[in-house]
């Protein structure tokens, strides 16, 4: 079986989460699902090598999404759903089901609703508009994780 260019090219491999983006249905989705259990594994090491993970595909993705989507996000860019699934994650301290459960469904709620500013930002042109959006949907996750963990007394690791 002969691969395409795409399924080779480094910006195509970014841009598309190694596949993830390749899913007929909810690629989104399906990427920070695997961005989730990628990060138990990270912060199961060091929470460190999952900020560094993070900043990785930040840089990967505005790299990446110039080369393979010029114009719009199309459903198969997921490196901004990784990068913020990746963010919203930094707001644990250690892998529990409840802290990667509730990190990934409150990016994903916050990622698919848009409410105000991450409306806003999406609007930003080009690479810096597509990644902006989740990046955002991930600190908003991030900081509802930690207000739960101080608030919570540690219920929510």
């Amino acid at each position: 079986m002969a691969f395409s260019r795409r399924a080779t090219d480094p910006a195509h491999l970014f841009a598309g989460g190694f596949g993830c983006g390749s899913v007929s249905r909810a690629p989104g989705t399906v990427a920070s699902a695997a961005a989730t259990l990628v990060a138990a594994g990270l912060i199961a090491v060091s929470p460190v090598l999952l900020a560094a993970a993070a900043a990785l595909a930040i840089g990967a993705g505005l790299w990446a999404v110039p080369k393979v989507a010029p114009s719009g996000d199309p459903p198969s860019v997921v490196i901004d759903e990784i990068a913020g699934q990746w963010v919203a994650l930094l707001g644990t301290s250690h892998v529990s089901v409840p802290a990667l459960v509730g990190g990934f469904v409150l990016f994903r709620a916050l990622d698919i609703l848009k409410p105000g500013p991450i409306r806003a930002v999406e609007r930003l042109p080009g690479a810096l508009g597509v990644m902006a959006d989740d990046l955002l949907a991930g600190v908003i996750a991030a900081l509802i994780l930690l207000v739960g963990r101080v608030t919570f007394g540690g219920l929510i690791p």
